[in-house]
């Protein structure tokens, strides 16, 4: 009796962990839609789906005029801890840089902050979608 007890209290508890375990192998979780946000005499702007990632959301804006990218900005992005502020300071400008140089989500994310550089690949592709560019 006392084996079986000890087998099913250890299933348990395995099954427990194996639950709540976070992996980082998701694609991140899409928590609004992409929308048309201003137009103005520089370009229209989009609004990339905001991206959930294990760090913490992430959006991107564009701004398009005669259909290239001319602007890109970061709204969300993982903030309030010091890591988060030291790394996406290093990351967002070179990220928006890459974009603007390629007109594309097509672009390398930068190392030490990968949750970030595909949160923002995925957003920037949302917003690439609304506005019509491939």
């Amino acid at each position: 009796m006392r084996r079986i007890s000890m087998w099913a209290l250890s299933t348990v508890v395995l099954l427990v962990l194996l639950f709540s375990y976070r992996t980082s192998t998701g694609s991140g979780a899409t928590t609004s839609t992409a929308a048309v946000v201003t137009e103005s005499g520089e370009g229209e702007s989009f609004t990339g789906d905001t991206i959930s990632t294990r760090e913490g959301d992430v959006q991107v804006v564009i701004t398009v005029a005669s259909g290239k990218i001319t602007g890109v900005t970061v709204p969300v992005y993982p903030s309030g801890e010091q890591r988060h502020e030291e790394i996406n300071a290093a990351a967002l400008p070179v990220l928006v840089e890459e974009t603007l140089a390629a007109q594309s989500a097509d672009i390398d994310g930068v190392s030490g902050a990968t949750y970030t550089s595909d949160g923002y690949k995925q957003s920037l592709q949302s917003a690439l979608d609304a506005a019509g560019i491939s």
